[in-house]
């Protein structure tokens, strides 16, 4: 499992690195007068398709994937309205949020349907079941609060979205044989995970105009690991007991 997270997290991180390399290149050639930097930066949409794109490498998720591409196709439009190929406007994006919302609900129902009529191994892959106690999560907000408690004594990790929104996962009741993965995605909002006192907390996210921040205890071993990974674009990511 370990094996198939990497190749997508250093993508994301490729994906970033070319960003800023990019930016830095603009900023010399504005120091040498060969562009213009006001201008530059009215192409500020493409951050919308350089988050959707580190969404899409960093996901594993149907949801998340929806999510990026939804953000990728946003950025796009808003792209070609500025270079006046097409005539796209605020109130036309509205519609679109819905539409988007409304694809990641329909996906979420019908892999929640697929675990509760498959088999007991099939369950523990997807979301939360009705009790709270799913081995694996895969929690998204946008434009709103999600709150949620674990109790299940196998957690295995999954994925958090907060996009303009906020996610608490309270994990306090919860507990984990060896080691397990959260892959966080923090755009203009907030996640907030809260551990047991005797899980060592690793943090290998990247904060970009963001942050990671651990307020947890030393635990008495190491024998259970929580490893926290993903991005903090303009969010903030907190792991506390």
């Amino acid at each position: 499992m370990k094996n198939e997270r990497m190749p997508r997290g250093v993508t994301g991180q490729v994906v970033l690195g070319v960003l800023v390399i990019g930016m830095g290149l603009l900023f010399l050639l504005d120091n040498l007068g060969l562009v213009d930097m006001h201008r530059a930066f009215s192409f500020w949409p493409m951050l919308f398709v350089i988050v959707g794109t580190v969404k899409l490498c960093d996901t594993r998720s149907q949801g998340g994937t929806l999510l990026g591409a939804a953000l990728v196709g946003v950025g796009i439009l808003m792209m070609l309205d500025r270079l006046d190929i097409i005539d796209f406007s605020v109130r036309t994006l509205w519609p679109l949020i819905l539409i988007g919302l409304g694809g990641m609900l329909v996906a979420k129902a019908l892999r929640s349907r697929g675990m509760t009529d498959g088999s007991a191994a099939s369950k523990g892959a997807g979301m939360l079941d009705n009790t709270g106690s799913g081995d694996v999560v895969d929690i998204t907000a946008i434009l709103g609060g999600y709150e949620r408690r674990v109790a299940t004594q196998d957690f295995r990790g999954g994925e958090i979205t907060a996009v303009m929104g906020g996610c608490e996962l309270d994990m306090r009741g919860a507990s984990i044989r060896g080691e397990a993965v959260i892959n966080v995605f923090a755009f203009w909002g907030g996640v907030t995970i809260k551990c047991p006192p005797d899980w060592t907390v690793i943090l290998l996210g990247t904060p970009i105009l963001g942050g990671f921040e651990e307020k947890t205890v030393v635990p008495p071993d190491g024998s259970k690991r929580l490893i926290i990974r993903g991005y903090a674009i303009m969010g903030g990511v907190e792991i506390r007991n």
